[in-house]
């Protein structure tokens, strides 16, 4: 079958894509940017690109494609699309096309939550890889335990990134609707997406219609600690629930050890030791909690604990998470994907218990659409206390501009005794900035859902001489 996909550079499409080849279908695609690194990944698979959404593509295939699977970047007005529905082409979402082509007849393990869901479902993907299980898997970021983000896998089990955003424009239900899960991961729930959700209610409703669809003999892996998910599970829950959390009350628990291991409960009885690798770029109590959940999931489908533990000695976290970047003259610059208050604090908590005392400059561009539309600013001084200084990139122009006055919000971060955040709206002088600031010791963590106009390597570059 030949199957033309519609923003296919996203990282969900592009796995949707690689797995579609990897099945022997015919795969081309198009997108508004068709550029490195997923552009080469892509090519590298035998896959097709066109540079935009023009009806001329049409013309250039010997014969029309069997079916569309259209991304949710694709909104009415799209000329592409216009076509197809003007010609009554045969289309279909991608959640869609992944749940009946891919996951039917599959024990689904699905990773659901507004944060962790990448780190999680890449831990979970490498207990099953290192125990034998070889899954396939759907994963929105690069695992550096494997080579790609998506696979089609050689067993039943299948590992996906549970996304509640909407399915398509003709589908305005969460993605995760369409993977019918047997083993369901509810991670944590807060108000997010505030550009299609009106509230965390409507979120909530979401999640419980993902609870819906697990099986009774599935098993639902619940945060214990997280009031909206409670409320999702009391509203119904058919399958059997093992909530998890720092406290003892719960199913599965944890208690910290030094150096960021920790020790596996179950049942209030010890069953396994975490202890990451010293490289694994992986820390904090957020991501302890990740792994115990990704811990009690492996066990729903035979993997013991401790077998899960062994693997996670050998995880190598995912890029993009608190990925080192480089070291110039004894300073550090990391990346991370942070897009919302909450993840902001775990990521400069996880880095604050790796480096101490020493300094962190925190250099944030609030991108995500719930940030721009500031529905989170007021939780933004707090998120960053734990940095020492703060560098926060606004544009006043453009589509990437905010709503909102980003020194307004960040102004309780300053008092008459000290200046700790400062507001940029050019790149060039936020990088010059940064590299008069850091001094030998410090660590410079870049946050930002986007690409940031490559800042990571700019600054990089500044303190190296």
């Amino acid at each position: 079958m030949h199957i033309h996909i519609l923003g296919i550079c996203g990282t969900f499409m592009g796995g949707i894509a690689a797995i579609a080849r990897q099945a022997g279908h015919r795969v081309t695609g198009c997108d508004a940017n068709v550029y490195p690194p997923m552009s080469t990944q892509l090519e590298a698979q035998g896959i097709e690109l066109i540079e935009g959404f023009s009806t001329d593509q049409l013309l250039q295939f010997e014969t029309m494609p069997d079916l569309f699977v259209i991304g949710n970047v694709v909104s009415r007005g799209n000329p592409l699309m216009e076509a197809i529905l003007n010609q009554g082409l045969a289309y279909i979402s991608g959640p869609q096309w992944l749940g009946e082509q891919v996951l039917y007849g599959r024990h689904v393990l699905a990773v659901a939550g507004t944060h962790g869901k990448t780190t999680t479902a890449a831990m979970l993907t490498w207990i099953l890889e290192f125990n034998g299980y070889k899954p396939g898997y759907l994963i929105g970021g690069v695992p550096l335990n494997f080579t790609v983000s998506a696979r089609l896998g050689e067993s039943k089990y299948f590992v996906i990134e549970a996304d509640e955003y909407d399915t398509a424009f003709f589908d305005k239900r969460s993605k995760f609707v369409h993977y019918r899960p047997r083993t369901a991961l509810l991670n944590n729930l807060e108000f997010d997406h505030a550009d299609i959700f009106a509230d965390l209610a409507a979120i909530e409703t979401q999640f419980h219609h993902l609870v819906r669809t697990v099986p009774s003999d599935g098993l639902l892996v619940v945060n214990g600690t997280e009031p909206a998910l409670e409320r999702v599970v009391t509203r119904g829950a058919w399958a059997p629930v093992e909530r998890f959390g720092q406290d003892s009350n719960n199913e599965w628990s944890l208690v910290s050890q030094e150096g960021d291991g920790f020790i596996v409960l179950k049942s209030g009885k010890e069953v396994a030791t975490v202890r990451w690798a010293p490289d694994s770029g992986v820390m904090g109590t957020h991501n302890q909690l990740n792994a115990l959940a990704a811990i009690a999931s492996a066990n729903h489908i035979g993997i013991a604990p401790k077998d899960s533990a062994r693997a996670l000695a050998e995880f190598k976290n995912v890029k993009r998470r608190l990925e080192t970047i480089g070291v110039a003259n004894g300073m550090t610059v990391y990346d991370d994907f942070a897009h919302h208050p909450t993840a902001i604090a775990t990521t400069l908590d996880g880095l604050r218990r790796r480096v101490g005392k020493a300094r962190i400059l925190a250099v944030l561009e609030p991108r995500s659409n719930t940030m721009k539309l500031g529905v989170m600013k007021a939780q933004l001084p707090e998120s960053l206390h734990q940095a020492d200084k703060v560098f926060a990139y606004g544009a006043n122009s453009g589509k990437e501009s905010l709503g909102w006055d980003l020194a307004e919000v960040l102004s309780p971060l300053n008092t008459t005794e000290a200046r700790k955040a400062d507001t940029f709206d050019d790149l060039g002088t936020l990088v010059s900035a940064v590299a008069k600031e850091a001094k030998p010791g410090d660590h410079i963590l870049v946050m930002s859902n986007g690409g940031f106009g490559g800042v990571h390597q700019k600054i990089l570059k500044a303190i190296s001489v």
